[in-house]
């Protein structure tokens, strides 16, 4: 809890904030900040500028507030703070006050993550940061950025990330669903985690089969599993039984699937290099690799680097298929 001397401190330069002294505020928080860095008094200044930047940005002043944001990260990573409740707290309750579309949310995200991969136990930052900023960015029609952190995020993710997909889904035409279910199914493969490939699977096939009663859906059971058939979309079929051959780690069924589903997943064209690390990760068929694999697969599915280019958003372009039985 900030000191007395903190407190006075945040509500005067509150006061030049209600008066429209914006800057004078902003300047004069980081000038007080810095002395305490420089003196090494880590919880004032965390304290300060914690205060500072909420403050500001309750005032609708996302660059300054987000400055301030940023300075408090740098003093988290000096300070030696690690991922603790408080620190966590304090972080999630300034991405929560910036304004919606303010530029520096992203960029203080950005370092956010990267502090907590390098002091936390987490390499690709921590998952409870993730699902925030990722919830945040869904709640405010950002695909892309909603993606690359629900899929690193916790066991409540996969709901938010479905969500959003079939949200983006309904901006479309109705064949395309398999390609914005695959953006909620895929990553989670390509990191390992089956179980959130499943649970977005259903969440997003169920939103499908009750809000869109233009695709016929059959309803399939076995002693081993139930699923849902969809007769004229393939590639919603074929994403469903690419689940179960994970879950029952058959390289057989994976190397039927791709065969008999391979006009439809070329007709796709941007599944291909996601498809070949799933192979080589669940069936153990080795592809030429380059670069870092995790890096590339990530970046490939949802624009963190290397791989394919993002695809434009509102629309994901295949033609429709032609109607079928049972695939």
């Amino acid at each position: 809890m900030a000191t007395a001397k903190i407190q006075k401190t945040i509500a005067r330069q509150q006061e030049k904030i209600s008066e429209g002294q914006f800057y004078e505020a902003h300047q004069q928080l980081r000038v007080i900040a810095s002395r305490y860095v420089k003196s090494e008094n880590w919880d004032a200044a965390i304290d300060l500028l914690y205060g500072g930047a909420l403050a500001l940005l309750k005032a609708g002043q996302g660059g300054s507030g987000g400055d301030l944001g940023m300075f408090l990260i740098d003093v988290l990573g000096k300070g030696g703070k690690g991922v603790g409740v408080g620190e966590q707290s304090k972080l999630l309750t300034i991405l929560r006050a910036f304004p919606q579309r303010e530029p520096t949310k992203k960029r203080f995200v950005t370092e956010m993550i990267n502090w907590s991969s390098r002091v936390g136990e987490h390499l690709l930052g921590d998952p409870e940061l993730h699902h925030v900023a990722g919830s945040i960015f869904a709640e405010e029609c950002e695909p892309y950025e909603a993606e690359r952190h629900l899929a690193l995020g916790t066991k409540d993710s996969p709901e938010q990330l479905a969500k959003c997909e079939y949200e983006w889904y309904t901006q479309d035409d109705s064949h395309t669903a398999a390609l914005y279910a695959a953006r909620a199914v895929f990553p989670y493969l390509l990191v390992g985690n089956l179980r959130s490939a499943n649970k977005a699977h259903l969440i997003f096939t169920s939103r499908l089969s009750s809000g869109n009663k233009s695709v016929s859906v059959q309803e399939v059971s076995s002693k081993s599993s139930d699923m849902r058939v969809y007769p004229v979309l393939p590639l919603l079929n074929f994403l469903g039984l690419l689940l179960l051959a994970v879950q029952r780690g058959s390289s057989d069924l994976y190397k039927q699937l791709a065969k008999h589903y391979a006009p439809h997943v070329k007709e796709v064209g941007v599944w291909d290099d996601a498809l070949n690390q799933i192979g080589e990760m669940y069936f153990g068929i080795r592809i030429p690799r380059q670069g870092n694999p995790l890096f590339d697969m990530m970046g490939s599915m949802m624009g963190f680097g290397g791989g394919s280019p993002k695809p434009k958003p509102k629309k994901a372009e295949v033609a429709p298929p032609p109607p079928a039985d049972v695939d």
